[in-house]
């Protein structure tokens, strides 16, 4: 009896033992939590949408016959909507710049930002870069708390990481998980190398801090995959490192410089890799050359595997788009290609590759230079280009649009460039803020014309149905 006795007595210690080397080795993320909290930010936004409509036209439902007449009848002004939507941020400076997602800010109106002790600031934009999902937006106050930075590279796979932010608009909600992942790459996302980890991330976490546990930000968490819309153990964060070089450029530039070398590339497969008689699967390929590029410049050929750029290996094609993004226009480097069972390396200066948008700061560069500041009578304002815009868009001509009022009467967005004036027939390249206010003024009230737009690399024409009157 006394032996069993004995045996339950050390069973029992041994259990407590391991219990409470297990309680040892679960993190305690209280201290992280409290220190930096504060520094993590509550980002909601409003935006006021106005939906045109067609004439209701009996009797059609053939979709080509609806296409034709959305071409070619002037729709009909809706009315104004509001549209809200959440997110999170983080103060990364006691001045008031905050880091938050562009996906977050995109089309907001008003941007609202709300701290931990309940003190609530209209921010501004400073700047966006969609390529990545990084925004830097700026609320006017100091001594503020700010976030430390930590090395994404120096993760490791299976590291504890911590969320905060306000999932569902619920305020600085803390959940963790490990690092599953780190260089993921992601569909039409060429330029992020994100760490993917489990962290519980919903609607409203887009923007907030990733942590690692001595309570740095390693990364920004920007999107999930789920086959459902809800967490499903998959979310993906922007890299610090990433993140500060984008807020760098926003904020010395208004706008991100990317590096392009033109060229067509495709993964190289274990099969392909054996038909080139490289050692193994790695680099990309070189599928064709954009003539006049700077790898046709530098001799680059279809079937050329690159294998290194400016020093970094090229492990995989999805590392090129973003080793080649992340080097300065205009800089020369050293690019190793496998060519005919043999490593050359060529010389490339890097272009730049073109943005999908005009920058707020460029917009506002060219707004002090040409226009009036004050909303014409299609509730915008605009601001003719300056001749580096020309020049970086291959333009003549075209007023950008640097601010849209909510109660607009053009469906056109702040840094849409306005080509053409379109009336009864008549053409006119717009050339001037001058220029298209006459044009406006001459219009009655319920006049009907059309505007060609250019967003990004696409034109398109927008039909107006009607003006404010004539104050």
């Amino acid at each position: 009896m006394e032996s069993l006795r004995r045996i339950v007595l050390l069973s029992l210690l041994v259990i407590s033992s391991a219990a409470g080397a297990q309680a040892r080795e679960l993190p305690d993320f209280t201290r992280l939590v409290e220190q930096e909290g504060p520094a993590v930010v509550n980002i909601s936004t409003t935006q006021t949408l106005r939906r045109s409509s067609l004439p209701q036209i009996p009797g059609i439902e053939d979709d080509e016959m609806l296409e034709f007449f959305r071409r070619f009848i002037p729709q009909v002004p809706g009315v104004p909507r509001e549209s809200h939507s959440l997110g999170s941020g983080c103060i990364i400076s006691g001045d008031g710049y905050i880091l938050t997602n562009a996906h977050v800010i995109e089309g907001a109106d008003e941007i609202n930002v709300r701290l931990t002790d309940k003190r609530e600031f209209k921010a501004k934009i400073i700047g966006a870069d969609k390529r990545t999902d990084i925004a830097l937006i700026k609320i006017e106050a100091g001594d503020l708390p700010s976030v430390r930075f930590g090395k994404p590279g120096d993760l490791r796979v299976g590291e504890w990481v911590v969320a905060i932010g306000s999932p569902f608009g619920f305020d600085n909600t803390v959940t963790a998980g490990i690092v599953s992942a780190k260089g993921r790459s992601l569909p039409q996302e060429n330029f992020v190398p994100f760490i993917q980890t489990d962290v519980a991330i919903n609607p409203g976490n887009s923007g907030g801090p990733l942590f690692n546990l001595r309570g740095e930000v390693v990364g920004i968490n920007s999107q999930i995959y789920s086959r459902t819309g809800g967490f499903m153990g998959l979310s993906f964060a922007i890299p610090i490192d990433v993140a500060l070089d984008i807020q760098r450029q926003l904020r010395e530039k208004g706008r991100v410089s990317r590096g392009r070398i033109g060229v067509l590339i495709q993964e190289v497969t274990r099969d392909l890799a054996t038909s080139f008689g490289l050692d193994r699967a790695r680099g990309a390929l070189v599928n064709s050359v954009e003539k006049g590029s700077p790898a046709d410049k530098a001799g680059v050929q279809a079937t050329d595997i690159i294998t290194r750029f400016g020093g970094k290996v090229v492990e995989s094609s999805s590392d090129l788009p973003r080793i080649v993004g992340g080097t300065a226009p205009g800089s020369t480097v050293g690019m190793e290609v496998w060519r005919k069972g043999a490593y050359k390396t060529l010389e490339i200066t890097v272009g730049e590759l073109k943005e999908d948008q005009i920058a707020a700061r460029d917009a506002a560069r060219g707004e002090r230079s040409g226009s009036t500041g004050a909303a014409n009578r299609l509730g915008i304002v605009v601001a003719e280009l300056s001749g580096d815009q020309k020049r970086e868009m291959k333009l003549s001509h075209g007023l950008v649009v640097t601010q849209v009022r909510p109660d607009a009467r053009a469906d056109v967005r702040q840094g849409d460039v306005l080509l053409t004036f379109v009336h009864q027939g008549r053409q006119t390249e717009l050339k001037s803020v001058a220029q298209l206010n006459r044009l406006l003024s001459d219009l009655e009230a319920n006049a009907v014309f059309t505007l060609q737009v250019r967003r990004g690399e696409n034109t398109a024409f927008v039909t107006i149905a009607g003006l404010k009157d004539k104050g």
